[in-house]
């Protein structure tokens, strides 16, 4: 049985990402990127679907782990009766090769411990061929393109298909396991030297802290989602994943589980916004540049997401040989919604463009020429009907969320036209900014419920119209905006949490169709900020920090009655609304100034 969502902790070395489990099992990797197979894939099904775990043999009294200061080097201590040892897992920084460094070392006393290696590449379904190195410095498993080198001083054997080892640790000792990937048709990638690499990964990951600019309340916290949030990015071309995951259920033994292993734009200018305010200047140029050379070509075929080097097909089929999270299927590979129409995706580009022009971010030449094409087209599709923000499979709607951002591309254009003198049809743009704005306020507006909705004609609710106030639409005082908020706290809440979709949509209340989304949650304390009602955003902040695990992380959404985390983990969403709100509220309690996630300056 794979640990709870979590009980897991993430390492990487910003091309991929593993994550280790509390008991000492690496359950999930995809090598050599965060979109390759899985070559770890027992959090999706059991140990024979491949996992690499180091722990005690004997019972353990009491686990604890922490993350080195400032780093992403993981440190996990066991206790036994026979003493304590603790297990040092990290990836340094990609160099020539990808690696997993697992140091073992005693604490106290003398730890008897096992080692099981379970190489399944194809997300669990290939078993490689395994011998020892033509030089013996090192155990091979090749299958197909993919090889690994495991290195250690530790005697292996095999032992049905798995690679083992018991071994003893004493107090001062160290014990280095070092498994490197490289494709099966070159030379074996070289040893590194494990001490070495430790060293520079911690020299690594404190230098890039120490750009951090946020000072405010959570400052640790909000530091933990930055490292998140660059582990999460595919550092060749500055895209940044969803998740590392796949198929991670939004309802615990639910059918709602999709690969996040991808870049969306509807993050664009939430992730902008969350580097440029936190210091990192240069990682938002490179997810910026990142967006400009995915959706070139024409507007038209734009997508809502692409693969971490811009791919546009990510064809989605089923891992049927995976039993699924806890019994959670299907297992998906792949994302179908990357085909889908969504609006609110052109106002996501424009926003980000603009937003990195008033942070004198350094923009392509061509960038300008891309946006007036892009509103070229836009001004001929924003009244069709789409599949909203939550990327809804079925017949398109006209959502609310979806026409406020159309109304975004064109405000956002009209104030960079202004602002730097670019060459625009201004009055085309600003009648038509006006005239969605209208269509909005009239259309997607319930008088009877005093709320805005989901969509055109709907009594439903939706948590996506919580960012209304941020992007500009209406000033959080608006008495509409007021009204939204009462009937979000009124319809959409379950235990003091956001929910996505409004439970009223099915027939059964008490069993929402999955978890509450924690970046919702933010959202709502976000216009809590801009509504003037500073304790009630903190009350909500601190309701969602409290849910984060021993070590910061957070996933897509939180199941209340079960008290876990749900969905694919960690969520990059979820920790750019932590940075964001995180801004905000220390914003607003220095001074008057418009808030940081106020997006409309």
């Amino acid at each position: 049985m794979p640990c709870k969502i979590e009980d897991y902790a993430l390492i990487g070395d910003c091309e991929t990402a593993a994550l280790v489990g509390r008991d000492g099992s690496i359950d999930w990797l995809c090598w050599p990127a965060f979109d390759s197979d899985a070559c770890f894939a027992a959090i999706l099904g059991t140990s024979r679907h491949g996992r690499w775990l180091i722990a005690p043999a004997e019972e353990v009294k009491k686990t604890s782990r922490r993350y080195w200061d400032n780093t992403l080097i993981l440190e996990t201590r066991f206790e036994t009766e026979s003493g304590t040892v603790a297990v040092i897992d990290f990836m340094p920084p990609r160099g020539k090769a990808s690696d997993i460094v697992r140091l073992v070392r005693g604490v106290s006393g003398r730890v008897k411990l096992r080692m099981e290696l379970i190489i399944r590449f194809g997300f669990g379904t290939d078993i490689p061929w395994v011998k020892k190195n033509e030089d013996g410095s090192g155990l091979l498993a090749i299958c197909g393109q993919d090889m690994t080198v495991l290195r250690t001083p530790v005697q292996t054997r095999g032992e049905d298909f798995t690679t083992v080892a018991d071994f003893e640790v004493g107090e001062g000792e160290t014990i280095p396991f070092v498994l490197t990937y490289g494709p099966s048709h070159l030379a074996v990638p070289g040893a590194i030297n494990p001490a070495q690499a430790l060293q520079e990964t911690e020299d690594f990951w404190i230098e890039w802290c120490s750009r951090c600019t946020y000072e405010g309340d959570c400052r640790d916290l909000v530091m933990r989602s930055l490292i998140t949030l660059k582990a999460l990015t595919y550092a060749p071309t500055g895209g940044i994943v969803a998740a590392p995951t796949t198929s991670l259920p939004e309802k615990l033994g639910g059918a709602r589980n999709w690969d996040y292993r991808f870049c969306w734009l509807r993050d664009a200018t939430f992730t902008l916004l969350a580097l440029m305010n936190s210091g990192y200047t240069e990682e938002a140029c490179c997810w910026h540049n990142w967006l400009l050379r995915a959706v070139a070509g024409a507007p038209a075929h734009m997508q809502i997401m692409y693969g971490i080097m811009g791919q546009r097909r990510l064809l989605e089929w089923e891992a049927d040989w995976l039993p699924g999270y806890e019994g959670a299927q299907p297992v998906r590979i792949g994302n179908a919604a990357h085909a889908q129409l969504q609006l609110d995706v052109y106002g996501e580009l424009m926003d980000a463009f603009h937003q990195a022009r008033v942070a004198e971010l350094k923009l392509d030449d061509g960038t300008w020429d891309l946006e007036c094409k892009v509103l070229e087209h836009l001004a001929e599709v924003w009244n069709e009907p789409d599949n909203g923000i939550w990327e809804r499979r079925g017949a398109g709607r006209h959502y609310v969320s979806s026409k406020v951002m159309t109304w975004v591309a064109f405000d956002r254009a009209v104030k960079s036209a202004e602002k730097f003198g670019f060459a625009a049809p201004l009055d085309q743009w600003r009648n038509l900014r006006d005239t969605i704005h209208r269509d909005v306020c009239e259309k997607g507006f319930d008088r009877a419920q005093n709320a805005f909705v989901e969509s055109y004609g709907s009594q439903l609710l939706d948590a996506s119209i919580l960012l209304l106030p941020s992007v500009g639409f209406l000033p959080g005082s608006d008495p509409c905006v007021r009204g939204t908020l009462e009937a979000i706290e009124k319809y959409m809440m379950r235990d003091g949490f956001v929910l996505r979709h409004d439970p009223r949509e099915i027939s059964d209340e008490k069993q929402p169709i999955e978890g509450a989304f924690l970046a919702c949650s933010l959202w709502l304390a976000d216009a809590y900020v801009l509504a003037g009602e500073i304790s009630k955003a903190q009350e909500l902040f601190d309701r969602v920090v409290a849910v984060a695990n021993d070590l910061g992380l957070l996933a897509e959404e939180f199941d209340s009655g079960a008290g876990q985390q749900t969905g694919n983990f960690p969520q990059a969403l979820t920790h750019i609304a932590l940075i964001n709100t995180a801004h905000n509220l220390s914003d607003a309690k220095r001074s008057n100034e418009k808030p940081a996630m106020q997006r409309s300056k």
